[in-house]
C-alpha cells in the first residue's frame, strides 16, 4: 500500500502546511508549474517524487521532469501532463494519448480548479487535478489531494484545504 499526496500549481510556494501531509506519505505527486526551490524543497524529503514540468517551469525543471510521466503505482497505472483538460475538454492530443496508454488514472493541474472525476469514454478512468496549492493565481481556496493505492485500487480519497490564497 502507498499513501499519495498530489499537488500543483505550487508557483514557488511552499510552507509548512504543504509539507506536513507530504512528510505523511510514501509518495508525491505534482502535476506540474512547480516555481523556484519547490522540487528542490519536497527532494530534500527523501520520500519519492513523481511530476511534470508546467508552462511557468524553467529549463532545469524541464531537465528533471517530463511533459508527460507515465508509471504503475500498486498496480494502477498513472498518466500526469500538467495542461491535460478533463473529461469531454481534453487538451490537445491528450484523448489519443489516453487511447494508446490505457491509464486507470488520469492527472492534470493548469486550471488551479479542483477536480475528481469519472471518464466513462476512457475505460472509466479516474481524472484527477489537485487544483492549486500555492498563492498566485485566480483561485480562492488553495487545494491538494491525498488518497491511498493498493493492489489495484484507489482508495481513502480526500480533499485538503489549506486556506486562502492569499
Amino acid at each position: 500500500m502507498k499513501k499519495i499526496v498530489l499537488l500543483s500549481d505550487t508557483h514557488g510556494h511552499l510552507d509548512e502546511q504543504i509539507l506536513k501531509f507530504c512528510k505523511e506519505a510514501d509518495e508525491i505527486w505534482h502535476a506540474g508549474d512547480w516555481g523556484p526551490n519547490v522540487s528542490e524543497g519536497l527532494m530534500d524529503l527523501k520520500i519519492t517524487l513523481r511530476g511534470v514540468y508546467g508552462n511557468i517551469d524553467d529549463a532545469l525543471l524541464r531537465l528533471i521532469y517530463p511533459e508527460n510521466n507515465i508509471f504503475t503505482c500498486e498496480g494502477v497505472k498513472v498518466m500526469i501532463k500538467h495542461i491535460g483538460g478533463y473529461p469531454g475538454h481534453y487538451a490537445a492530443g491528450v484523448k489519443i494519448k489516453l487511447a494508446e496508454e490505457i491509464p486507470a488514472i488520469f492527472i492534470s493541474g493548469h486550471s488551479h480548479i479542483l477536480k475528481v472525476m469519472r471518464d466513462s469514454s476512457h475505460r472509466n478512468l479516474l481524472h484527477i487535478n489537485p487544483g492549486a496549492a500555492g498563492v498566485h493565481g485566480f483561485h480562492k481556496v488553495r487545494t491538494m489531494v491525498n488518497f491511498k493505492i493498493d493492489n489495484g485500487k484507489v482508495f481513502d480519497m480526500n480533499v485538503i484545504e489549506l486556506g486562502a490564497r492569499a
